[in-house]
């Protein structure tokens, strides 16, 4: 027989396994696409050449790091919603 759980931990611990995974699936990529560039960079280069490649996985790094962040903010932020309204009604109700 399964112990009933609430509903609204059980939600909130599904979105922190789901950031979690989220942000190992960033981590994993990124480090291979950076091993990509410096295999693919340090290949090129020869006695003749140094060119420079220029770091191309810093646009992935910053693009999906945004979303990684948003996606950690909306899971761990300090309050919910209902509690994020009832403080801001009470800053306007306080002006009067």
């Amino acid at each position: 027989m399964e112990p009933q759980r609430d509903p609204y931990l059980w939600k909130q611990a599904k979105a922190r396994v789901g950031f979690r995974m989220h942000l190992r699936s960033y981590l994993v990529v990124n480090a291979g696409l950076w091993l990509i560039w410096a295999l693919t960079s340090f290949a090129i280069r020869d006695e003749y050449s140094s060119r420079f490649l220029f770091p191309w996985p810093l646009f992935a790094m910053l693009g999906w790091g945004i979303g990684l962040v948003s996606h950690y903010f909306s899971v761990y932020r300090t309050g919910n919603q209902k509690d994020m309204i009832e403080e801001e009604y009470k800053k306007l109700a306080g002006r009067q």
